[in-house]
């Protein structure tokens, strides 16, 4: 019996949004206003397709673009924590379901050596054109009417969590550690052994407070943490019981 990590990325495992630290390779590092002004609410991907094209026709290489991802910084105690679980692969699965791309997040785990510690990671697939243009496409299509076209973070860890159960593996405890609003979804699917632990100050923190004031709260426990190193202590815990 092990225990099931999932982790969001921006803003979680790296300090930074992977998607707007891109604009760093943009000449003046920043996106003309009409550009910036055509994102609409839940159609976030379709945006960075176009950012993406924008930046391929302003000259910006795949080397480019590597070299600006491999520097974004991990939030506090992140390496710590990665390294410890790394370390203790027989106590834990750990995924990753994110709204970044598969391409940035390669980047970025393989130049810290972290790909080994994640079993699979769950977000927009990413490839290189004929161009040289980096694209994107939606993760899956979904029905839920709370999460953003593109990816409901509840349905891939319900279908993870269905494919394990049919190669006999079951989890004696869920731990999803995330920051955003469509980290919500799948928090509310946690049971009562299970542990959010959303980073302070950040929307999901600010979302899980509203609805114990609403007075329907999320089922499982919740721990906030502001360090990874938090994080880490209590996995310390959860193995030596």
């Amino acid at each position: 019996m092990k225990f099931l990590l999932v982790f969001d990325f921006d803003h979680t495992i790296v300090d930074e949004n992977s998607d707007t630290w891109i604009v760093n390779c943009a000449p003046e590092k920043k996106l003309p206003n009409g550009l910036r002004n055509s994102y609409r609410p839940g159609h976030w991907t379709e945006y960075m397709g176009r950012v993406f094209v924008y930046l391929g026709n302003s000259g910006v290489q795949e080397d480019d673009m590597k070299r600006t991802m491999t520097a974004i910084p991990f939030t506090a105690g992140m390496v710590d924590l990665l390294g410890f679980i790394g370390e203790n692969k027989e106590f834990f699965d750990c995924i990753i379901v994110s709204d970044s791309n598969t391409v940035f997040i390669d980047w970025i785990l393989k130049a810290a050596d972290f790909h080994e510690v994640f079993d699979e990671v769950f977000t927009n697939p990413a490839a290189f054109s004929s161009a040289g243009h980096l694209t994107v496409q939606n993760f899956h299509a979904h029905h839920c009417p709370k999460c953003p076209k593109n990816l409901c973070k509840r349905k891939v860890l319900k279908e993870f969590l269905d494919k394990q159960l049919e190669r006999g593996v079951s989890y004696m405890q869920i731990v999803y550690i995330g920051d955003g609003g469509n980290d919500l979804c799948p928090v509310m699917f946690l049971k009562k052994s299970d542990v959010a632990m959303p980073r302070r100050g950040y929307t999901l923190e600010k979302k899980i407070a509203q609805l114990s004031q609403d007075l329907s709260p999320v089922g499982c426990s919740v721990l906030a943490w502001s360090s990874a190193v938090e994080i880490m202590s209590y996995l310390k815990l959860l193995i030596k019981e």
